[in-house]
């Protein structure tokens, strides 16, 4: 440790005499405990602190929604935010003006592209547009709202044009129906409902936005996390004043390497860490594509591959593709039984409920899924709905529950951030990525893809069939 650095010279002065005193007491009595203090896995314990962080761990987001007491929604930036900005040297208007670019201004006013002025010109009524006005204040996407439980029926049909067969359609795509462009859709929406990052704010120096830095990406705009080498020197920093290991999740993106954690780990062994506990996202061992799909028998399989790779690209790709199609199977929906088991799984993501339903065949595999957000709004909850029937029915006819998984985990909107009520998964890019990590885990034991391993006590339900 450094003494000359520390910028707190009395903590410096306690905690040399803390241990010099407990050396003595050693040398004295001996020693019994290893350890004196460490520091337990502490993200949740944070939030019912109270706090954004607890120091050590970095941010999720800087925008989270937090629930009100009467119920709903808002809206609210890293209360860390607005110190850190006027530190920076920005006035009280332009700090006002980075956070309604990040949360949001809640309304049409002032928006460009799709404002009062322009929806007036398309029917609008000042009615209509209080209505809007009013269901924006918490909405995730300014398409959730232009709907027809927002509008009513009769508005759709009589001013917007809109058929039966359109309003009945969730992906029907009203402001585009309108006559907006997708770039007049995107800016508006950034201007309205957030574009939940500082990246791109008015004012905002770039050379200040490492200070924003979060654990990943925020938004969709957001391109910025903080690096591997950053987790590990926030924790270098405290380790002098911790006698035990610090219990905090190194995150790594997805396409991290071998060498990458090789690295990590020198780096840690260099700065005196006593632990390193390096994630990378949606890390797990595969087997090779090509003995797979070959043949059956595992010795066939290794002599066809070994001789495919010798094989010019072209023709090894002509032989893999062959090989599939001629293994291609049609089979018929098999209807899961009336009277079924499964089981329910509710939790909070990014400050909303979600409440997972499964039901399973007779021999536990999964048959259909059930996802309830009745909170988030009649357009959005209807789309949820139809997606986990079009899941269910996918499963039914034999979609591989895996296949799915690799489809939907890792994709990124909001909601999102950390996960409460889920004993494996605690922290998710999207409602689906949460999903269907927590169905990957419950029926494929796919443990890679949960930040904690379940217990898997006598407790355990709807765990699906684990192979031998």
């Amino acid at each position: 440790l450094d003494g000359d650095a520390c910028p707190d010279q009395n903590l410096i002065t306690r905690a040399r005499f803390a241990w010099d005193e407990a050396l003595e007491l050693g040398k004295a009595h001996g020693y019994r405990n290893a350890q004196v203090s460490v520091v337990a896995p502490t993200g949740t314990i944070g939030l019912v602190m109270d706090c954004d962080t607890t120091g050590i761990e970095p941010d999720f987001a800087l925008v989270k929604m937090k629930k009100l007491a009467g119920g709903g929604y808002f809206k609210i930036i890293n209360r860390a935010v607005p110190p850190a900005l006027r530190t920076l040297g920005y006035s009280e208007s332009e700090i006002a003006e980075i956070e309604a670019y990040a949360v949001g201004h809640g309304n049409l006013n002032q928006a460009p592209a799709i404002n009062p002025a322009t929806l007036k010109t398309k029917g609008f009524t000042d009615e209509a547009i209080k209505t809007l006005n009013d269901a924006l204040t918490a909405a995730f996407d300014i398409k959730f709202v232009f709907n027809k439980w927002t509008l009513g029926e009769e508005f759709c049909k009589t001013t917007l044009k809109m058929s039966d067969e359109q309003m009945e359609d969730f992906n029907f795509d009203i402001l585009a129906h309108m006559g907006f462009s997708k770039l007049d859709i995107e800016n508006a929406n950034v201007h309205i409902c957030g574009a939940m990052t500082l990246e791109g704010a008015p004012h905002l120096k770039s050379d200040d936005l490492a200070v924003f830095d979060c654990a990943s990406p925020c938004g969709k705009l957001g391109t910025r996390y903080l690096s591997v080498e950053s987790h590990i020197r926030m924790m270098a920093a405290a380790q002098p004043f911790i006698s035990g290991a610090i219990s905090k999740t190194i995150n790594m993106p997805n396409d991290a390497t071998v060498e990458d954690c090789k690295q990590s780990y020198i780096l840690s062994w260099k700065l005196a860490l006593k632990a390193n506990a390096l994630y990378r996202d949606g890390s797990k061992l595969s087997q090779p594509l090509n003995a797979s799909i070959l043949a059956d028998d595992d010795e066939e399989a290794m002599d066809a591959a070994e001789e495919l790779m010798a094989k010019p690209p072209a023709e090894r790709a002509q032989v893999v593709a062959e090989r599939i199609v001629e293994r291609i199977i049609e089979r018929s929906r098999e209807k899961i039984p009336d009277r079924r088991k499964g089981y329910t799984q509710k939790a909070n993501v990014g400050g909303h409920k979600v409440y997972l339903h499964t039901g399973e065949y007779d021999d536990g595999r999964l048959g259909e899924i059930f996802i309830d957000m009745h909170k988030e709004g009649a357009a959005f909850r209807a789309m949820m709905n139809n997606f986990a029937i079009s899941i269910s029915i996918g499963l039914q006819y034999g979609v591989p529950l895996d296949e799915f998984v690799e489809a939907f985990i890792f994709t990124r909107f909001e909601p999102a951030g950390m996960v409460t009520g889920n004993d494996s998964i605690k922290n998710a890019t999207s409602i689906l990525d949460y999903i269907f990590r927590e169905l990957a885990v419950s029926y494929l034991d796919r443990s890679d893809l949960a930040h904690v391993i379940p217990d898997g006590g006598s407790t355990s339900i709807g765990g699906g069939v684990k192979s031998d």
